[in-house]
């Protein structure tokens, strides 16, 4: 695998620069590639989260010095959308679908990063869903509240589909988070037509296997992209962050549906990614989120391909 380059998109007020600071979204695509697939990073934009909803449940003393560590002040939290695009001869297979035009002003630009690569939404022949929240769901439909990828099968993971669309979700999942569970609902059943569930650990298209990790939803799908020996794998919200969720996998964070799950599925994919040195995109790292897990004394640490 062998990182090729970064597509530069230049748009004032669009969002997020990777420092964090300027008001010109920085990078719409990273490109990299596997055996004979091209793997490319494309940028959402980025969300604006209060500190607490992530940090709340932590414990604060010793949270702070590692929140010193890697330079995270007081301020709302920035975390990068990256959604990944693989293309391999006549599949065109996105992870993903962004956040739409309907959650913040700062993400939902998904469509403007496939423009800059020359890749159109009818273009996509697969959608696959890690889970259901609206930062990887709701840019799904279109203004029309039509499908934006007409062509394509779209997939998500059997237990997160009926999770979803079950009524008592919304009155289950807490006032917070209420509203996730209307908008994943009615985006869903625009799609009855055109889903194909799959079950842990199956090969859902030739070379890319599912793999539970639940905890951040009930039903938070991985997918390992494989070509040949080498391979990677695209984590979603597994690892949610570049920072505590490394130094402190075993931390629960608020923004997991199950905490003690999540907490325990992140232990263990980090482990693994950092014995089997398995590459990675994770949808809210930085950079493109593509890198490689290292250990770090008891914890692990974030190395992105380009760095």
């Amino acid at each position: 695998m062998t990182l090729t380059r970064r597509t530069f998109l230049q748009q004032t007020g669009a969002g997020l620069a990777l420092a964090g600071t300027a008001a010109t979204r920085a990078w719409s695509a990273t490109e990299t590639t596997l055996g004979a697939a091209r793997i490319t990073s494309l940028s959402d934009g980025h969300l604006t989260l209060p500190p607490e909803f992530i940090f709340g449940p932590m414990p604060q003393a010793e949270l702070a010095p590692v929140l010193d560590a890697h330079q995270i002040g007081t301020g709302p939290l920035t975390p990068d959308c990256n959604v990944t695009l693989l293309q391999d001869g006549e599949r065109v297979v996105l992870f993903d679908t962004g956040s739409g035009p309907g959650f913040q002003d700062t993400a939902g630009k998904l469509t403007e990063a496939l423009d800059q690569i020359g890749v159109a939404p009818e273009d996509i022949t697969h959608v696959v869903f890690t889970h259901g929240h609206p930062d990887h769901l709701w840019g799904v439909l279109d203004d029309f509240e039509d499908p934006l990828f007409p062509a394509a099968e779209h997939m998500m993971g059997r237990i997160e589909w009926d999770y979803w669309l079950n009524p008592a979700t919304v009155d289950d999942i807490g006032n917070a988070r209420a509203t996730m569970a209307v908008g994943a609902k009615r985006r869903l059943e625009a799609l009855q037509d055109a889903i194909t569930l799959f079950d842990d650990e199956q090969e859902i298209l030739p070379g890319i296997a599912a793999h539970a990790t639940h905890g951040h939803t009930p039903g938070h799908m991985s997918f390992e992209i494989r070509s040949g020996t080498d391979s990677l794998m695209v984590v979603g919200d597994a690892i949610g962050n570049h920072h505590v969720a490394f130094a402190r996998p075993d931390w629960p964070s608020g923004s997991d549906q199950d905490r003690p799950t999540a907490a325990a599925t992140r232990t263990q994919l980090l482990d693994q990614l950092a014995t089997d040195r398995m590459r990675l995109i994770g949808y809210h790292l930085p950079q493109g989120g593509l890198g490689h897990v290292e250990r770090d004394g008891q914890g692990y640490r974030f190395m992105p391909l380009d760095s």
